[in-house]
């Protein structure tokens, strides 16, 4: 057994042998078979780079395809034995270290790449021979009125020994002489072909134009046309052709004969038609494919008034588990099966169901009434889905989620109409999956401001787009400033100040928290360093603390600790003027590693507080283990407290939790204090300090500065 090459220029000079191999008995070319693999070499370096380049270059490959036709390999069997090989070989030879689906996928776009540029430079070459003779005609006409014997026998030679089909009629049409070509090419010995007229070769696809052209041309009106005409052949089958008619004239410009060059297009148009098959049908299901489907849809939604469309998109729930557990090619069966499926369910007239890609599916129907039609094909498609899929002797569940778009066309273009059944496909994948939902339009709105949002953050925070407003904390027994909240916004350029609920949690989903919490950490204690300077110079006593949150994917940041220290550090602010706010939730069941951040923080100095408390249904018996030294009690125990009499189960519940939190040495703070009945109640019950729009509401940093100096000239 011979070893395989070793080396990426040994795998392609073996390609290049076995392309020359194939290729070589089928060649019109004077060259040794050694020689011509030399030719094809360069061209196999190319396909290569073509595989393994980052973007696909068609423009390379389709000239790669022209390269064969100008090294004699005009046949059509070399074209066919070159498109096998690079299937077969290329990848195998030349796609080292790549991604085996991808290059598969880009090598069959490369075959039709290949394929076009073989059909183009072929026509060009058989257009130019058709010119060529097409001159050497008219240049033999002309000469016939100066020499008539020497002219004779010139196009005689040229008219019986050309390659393509001539035909010369009257201009009555009458068929007056055929050369063996086109004799050949229609499958006929006489070459008068049965005293037909050229009128009567007419064809169902024929264009418009073709026989306007004729009549101008046999009225003198113009000398030459060109076009692609279909012919039938005494047996019943087509040929189709590349015709060129040229007006032949006598030495007074009389038009007297009518010349036809017929070049035999039948192959090359079987394979564009099954190339542009492969074009707009997915490989796997024979389902129409993407474009295919983006077609159709355009089409119809550019349909006159009265016409509506309705949509289902399919998405399966669970794929990516059969594919993880059972491997890729069980994936595809269970793709085929649930194909063949769907093209059941849309058999109507104007229904047809494609593949978008891997197991999202579509379902599209036209006509002047699909309200009721749409909900019918997916409640079809969903009952398509019940039964089991076998596959490898296994039983597969089939569940999807479907998104339905409905409504008049005209209104919308295929890809806001593709976007809005995406977006509620997902919402029934939300809701559960196994079921479709119709498409909304407010829903449709909310998503998109989302995901605008989401896309706009980063941008937004190298631009400055973020700002801090500050909601002070009142000490409850003497009514003055301890501190304050920091609650950071977002300007947003179109839609005005957000508040955190709009873009914290997208902050979080995108990582895009963890920069934005540092640079809001370090603006607010910068903010705590300017009130502390200006808090001594005012003459009250006791420092100003800022609270600033923290968010779960902070808490597990592993630059938390040091990126606090720093910021410190570097504004010249001791720790205990620090506090940071920490769900509850987010420390429910938390370990010892997730703590160990806090605690360090603590052990500084800095105050860890716990937000939200009693919405998590924590164990308080974890308090004890928690470093935190304030608990946040949720306004939801203190609502009731704004109207008197207050809820004794509530005033019972806060009484608890004070007692507990004072047992354990942890400071109360309460949010959402809105009245004074509700302070003073609170004061009562041994709440430390508070926050809330009786106080004030967030603000900028001066309207802290101003509170705090009316507390300290009382």
């Amino acid at each position: 057994m011979s070893a395989e090459p070793d080396g990426p220029e040994d795998r392609l000079r073996r390609f290049a042998t076995i392309w020359s191999r194939a290729v070589f008995p089928v060649t019109s070319t004077s060259s040794t078979r050694p020689e011509f693999e030399a030719q094809l070499l360069p061209l196999a370096r190319r396909l290569s780079g073509v595989l393994r380049a980052r973007s696909f270059e068609a423009a390379d490959a389709r000239e790669v395809g022209a390269a064969l036709v100008d090294s004699h390999c005009t046949d059509p069997e070399a074209l066919s034995r070159t498109l096998d090989c690079v299937d077969a070989y290329l990848v195998l030879y030349c796609g080292e270290d790549g991604d085996p689906e991808d290059l598969r996928a880009r090598s069959a776009r490369l075959q039709h790449a290949m394929a076009a540029g073989f059909a183009g430079a072929l026509r060009a070459r058989t257009l130019a021979e058709q010119e060529a003779i097409a001159q050497a005609a008219l240049k033999a006409q002309g000469v016939v009125a100066e020499a008539l014997h020497a002219s004779e026998a010139r196009f005689r030679a040229v008219f019986e020994g050309a390659a393509i089909g001539i035909g010369i009629a009257d201009l009555d049409g009458n068929v007056l002489q055929v050369n063996d070509a086109l004799m050949r090419m229609f499958g006929i010995a006489d070459p008068t072909l049965g005293g037909r007229r050229a009128t009567e070769w007419t064809h169902p696809d024929d264009a418009p134009q073709t026989w306007r052209l004729y009549d101008e041309l046999v009225r003198g009106e113009r000398e030459h046309y060109h076009v692609e005409k279909a012919f039938y052949r005494p047996d019943g089958t087509v040929l189709w052709t590349n015709l060129t008619v040229s007006l032949l004239r006598d030495a007074d410009g009389t038009p007297q004969y009518q010349l036809a060059l017929m070049e035999d297009t039948t192959e090359r148009r079987l394979l564009n038609l099954r190339l542009r098959y492969e074009a707009t049908h997915d490989a796997l299901t024979g389902l129409p494919n993407r474009s295919f489907f983006f077609e159709r849809l355009e089409k119809a939604l550019n349909a006159g008034r009265g016409q509506r469309f309705g949509l289902c998109y399919l998405d399966l729930d669970g794929f990516k588990t059969v594919n993880d557990s059972l491997g890729h090619a069980a994936g595809d069966r269970l793709l085929v099966e649930v194909a063949d499926r769907l093209q059941a369910c849309a058999t109507a007239p104007g229904e047809m169901v494609a593949r978008l890609g891997g197991d999202e599916f579509v379902a599209l129907t036209t006509g002047p009434d699909t309200r009721h039609e749409v909900d019918e094909l997916a409640g079809r498609i969903m009952n398509a889905l019940l039964a089991p899929v076998s596959v490898d002797g296994r039983e597969l569940t089939v569940r999807g989620s479907i998104g339905i778009v409905e409504g008049p066309a005209g209104e919308r273009s295929p890809a806001e109409v593709l976007r809005s059944a995406d977006i509620t496909m997902y919402r029934a994948k939300s809701a559960g999956g196994n079921r479709f939902e119709l498409a909304d339009p407010e829903a449709d709105a909310r998503v998109i401001t989302r995901h605008g949002l989401t896309t706009a953050l980063p941008a937004a925070l190298e631009r400055g787009e973020f700002f801090i407003e500050y909601q002070p904390l009142v000490h409850l027994g003497d009514g003055s400033v301890r501190g304050a909240e920091a609650l950071v916004r977002w300007l947003h350029p179109q839609h005005g100040v957000l508040g955190p609920d709009r873009f914290i949690p997208l902050a979080e989903h995108t990582g895009l928290i963890v920069p934005l919490g540092r640079w809001v950490l370090e603006q607010s204690v910068r903010q705590a360093r300017l009130w502390r300077e200006r808090y001594g110079e005012s003459g009250a006593a006791g420092p100003l603390r800022i609270n600033v949150n923290l968010s779960p994917c902070q808490l597990t940041h592993p630059g938390l600790v040091q990126d606090t220290v720093e910021i410190l550090e570097r504004t010249g602010v001791t720790p205990d003027a620090l506090c940071l706010e920490v769900t509850e939730s987010a420390l429910i069941g938390a370990d010892d590693d997730l703590l160990k951040p806090l605690r360090r923080l603590a052990e500084m100095g800095v105050d860890i507080a716990l937000d939200d408390f009693g919405t998590g249904y924590s164990n308080l018996a974890n308090l004890r283990r928690l470093p935190v030294s304030v608990l946040k009690l949720d306004r939801s125990f203190t609502q009731s407290m704004q109207q008197f009499p207050a809820d004794p189960v509530d005033l019972k519940i806060v009484e608890g939790i004070v007692a507990l939190a004072h047992s354990l040495d942890l400071a109360v703070t309460v949010e959402g204090v809105e009245t004074g009945a509700q302070a003073e109640q609170l004061r009562i019950l041994g709440c430390d300090t508070a926050q809330g729009w009786y106080y004030a509401r967030p603000g900028p940093p001066e309207r802290l500065h101003e509170l705090a100096l009316v507390d300290a000239t009382g």
